[in-house]
């Protein structure tokens, strides 16, 4: 059985994340928890991000946050060497230099009602929503967040075209350098959504087979698209898509575990890093 840390350091404030969006939630494969750091060690301020780049971490330790917590883990593959010199070393380097912890929040939030699904779920005010990949319980855990699935489907409040719902989308997301995408008529009438946040390629046949008018998602390549697309004679047969950036997608995250801390652990300072992690930064044509 383990302990429970102490309010106000760095494990009382993972237990209510992990509390909230337990790791047993997690994937297999992914790489959830306390990455760095003590968790006897006191924190008052927090920053919250989607990605542990190198420009974060920097940023963490000049708005002396003494935790950083962010969507994406730091690694996911094992490492050998973490010289300073290498970007990942640098990030480890940084933080630890200046006592200042990371945790890593990933796909144990994306299945939260107060996670990545849930905001989405919010952001589009999608009406009898359900998981885009069924067979998940909707087991109960803290601070009222639900296991709820990865991905949702459901229905708009009132029919939207699927120009006017990107344009929704890009005004409610962080501003990327190459903006959302969408495929077919703009006009296409849409009623009903499927979503899921992040890379969501994988889930394309599951969005046909719930037969919706749309589905957003990120990450989306060429040949899948094309395939999906070419899959009937009618494109009104297959659901339109929605590309969003990855990390403008999964940064709506960001607010709904800013409110859960602020509730939570009284007297917390929680910042929102005002670092893009989008990779691109510039267009042109």
């Amino acid at each position: 059985m383990s302990i429970a840390s102490a309010p106000g350091t760095v494990g009382g404030v993972t237990d209510v994340l992990e509390a909230a969006y337990p790791l047993a939630w997690a994937e297999d494969w992914d790489r959830a928890g306390l990455v760095l750091g003590d968790r006897t060690d006191p924190v008052a301020r927090v920053l919250l991000a989607v990605d542990p780049t190198l420009a974060v971490a920097r940023e963490a330790l000049e708005r002396e946050a003494q935790l950083l917590i962010t969507h994406h883990p730091l690694l996911l593959r094992g490492a050998s060497f973490l010289p300073a010199d290498d970007g990942k070393g640098a990030v480890v380097t940084a933080l630890l230099r200046h006592g200042a912890a990371l945790w890593c929040g990933h796909t144990n939030v994306d299945r939260s009602t107060r996670g990545t699904v849930g905001a989405w779920i919010s952001l589009l005010g999608l009406q009898q929503a359900r998981p885009l990949l069924p067979g998940e319980d909707h087991a109960e855990a803290a601070h009222g967040s639900r296991r709820f699935g990865l991905g949702a489907v459901g229905a708009l409040p009132a029919a939207a075209t699927v120009g006017a719902l990107t344009a929704r989308i890009a005004g409610a997301v962080p501003h990327t350098a190459r903006g959302i995408l969408h495929t077919g008529d703009p006009a296409r009438e849409v009623r009903t959504v499927a979503v899921c946040p992040g890379a969501g390629d994988s889930f394309l046949a599951a969005a046909s087979a719930a037969e919706v008018d749309v589905y957003i998602t990120s990450d989306l390549r060429h040949h899948p698209v094309l395939e999906h697309l070419e899959s009937a004679a009618d494109p009104a047969a297959v659901p339109a898509l929605i590309d969003v950036p990855h990390a403008a997608s999964e940064a709506l995250w960001l607010p709904l575990a800013q409110e859960l801390l602020r509730e939570a652990v009284p007297g917390l300072e929680v910042l929102i890093s005002e670092q893009s992690t989008d990779p691109w930064g510039g267009r042109a044509g």
